[in-house]
């Protein structure tokens, strides 16, 4: 008699089971397919200037990180250093001072745009703020811009 009851409720707890493994399966591949606006189209949520960021940041970081971590940021300022990776490239502003500094990683389709940047060019860059982080080691603050564009 218990082995008739145990069947029926088996396969009940096995499909619901695969009922939930194929709807988490498509929830993870939706987030994996999503397709990010084209940041150079989307309207800034602050435009600043590269120093008076940094110094945001500098002067009080968790304050800054809530108010700007997943924000689009216009900022202008200054190339400080640039860095040529095989498939991408990445640009810093610092601040000469603290040395605290922005990094900012391009979308794709803005790669080869920012490879004609000069240090010393002053630019509009504009991306999406993954917040600013103390860094022990580096003994400075960096500041991380995704899906850069840049803009002038």
């Amino acid at each position: 008699m218990i082995t008739t009851n145990i069947k029926p409720m088996y396969k009940k707890l096995l499909t619901g089971g695969f009922i939930v493994l194929w709807g988490t399966g498509g929830v993870v591949w939706y987030i994996f397919n999503q397709k990010l606006e084209e940041t150079s189209k989307k309207n800034a949520d602050y435009t600043v200037n590269a120093n008076d960021f940094i110094k945001e940041f500098h002067d009080n970081d968790s304050l800054a990180n809530k108010k700007y971590v997943e924000k689009i940021i216009s900022v202008k300022g200054n190339v400080s250093d640039k860095e040529n990776l095989d498939s991408t490239v990445n640009i810093k502003m610092s601040d000469s001072l603290s040395g605290d500094y922005i990094i900012y990683t391009f979308q794709e389709q803005h790669i080869e745009e920012a490879k004609k940047i000069k240090i010393g060019d002053n630019v509009i860059i504009k991306g999406s703020c993954s917040g600013g982080t103390y860094s022990d080691i580096l003994q400075t603050r960096y500041i991380s811009i995704k899906r850069a564009a840049l803009i002038k």
